[in-house]
């Protein structure tokens, strides 16, 4: 495993939550001029006591249905992405990575995604299905005749083709929004819960 692996797999641990919480009481106990001179050296000793004490990280061995699915979905958006450079114009290719993004930043939540049967098939159909059926209809097309904007069309093949980026870039973000909302909500039940359990106020959201 990486470095970087095991210092984020440390960061999210219960060890370093734990840790962090009562060195948070320490910095608080310091602004309210009950550790005096020697803060630093209580909040460093409030933190090792705090990921001393606090119970390991339940090893996972298992791979979560979950976890399969968005996997499978992540191939298959870097495949989808390794096909297209060279192929469109500049703006295209933009508004594709901008896509990719807010789809990757969705496909790491995969608990939270997959537990809405309709934000999954949202995002799976537009990497498996309408993203590529957008950019394949294009590819086909003479460059010139793309961008061409022909008698009686309000746009041309090329304003059509980020017409289309533009909806699901914005039904993505709903996608996104959704599970981040998960996430910041967990993050609160997480904070009234060390409120609770160590009082004060340096915690509060």
């Amino acid at each position: 495993m990486a470095t970087s692996d095991r210092v984020l797999r440390y960061l999210g641990s219960t060890r370093n939550i734990a840790g962090s919480a009562l060195a948070l009481l320490g910095v608080a106990g310091h602004f309210l001029g009950l550790t005096g001179a020697f803060w630093p050296v209580v909040v460093a000793g409030l933190y090792g006591v705090g990921a001393l004490l606090a119970p390991s990280d339940r090893v996972r061995l298992t791979i979560s249905h979950a976890e399969v699915e968005t996997r499978a979905l992540r191939a298959d958006l870097a495949g989808l992405l390794g096909r297209i450079d060279g192929r469109f114009p500049d703006d295209v290719l933009a508004g594709v990575r901008a896509l990719a993004e807010v789809l990757e930043g969705i496909l790491a939540r995969a608990e939270q995604l997959t537990s809405s049967p309709d934000q999954l098939h949202v995002v799976s159909q537009t990497i498996r299905g309408y993203l590529p059926a957008s950019l394949e209809a294009y590819a086909n097309l003479p460059r010139r005749y793309a961008l061409t904007r022909r008698a009686g069309l309000r746009r041309s093949a090329h304003e059509e083709l980020l017409a289309q980026l533009a909806l699901l870039d914005g039904e993505l973000r709903k996608v996104a929004d959704a599970v981040h909302r998960g996430d910041e909500q967990a993050l609160r039940d997480q904070g009234r819960f060390l409120r609770d359990r160590f009082g004060g106020s340096a915690l509060d959201l």
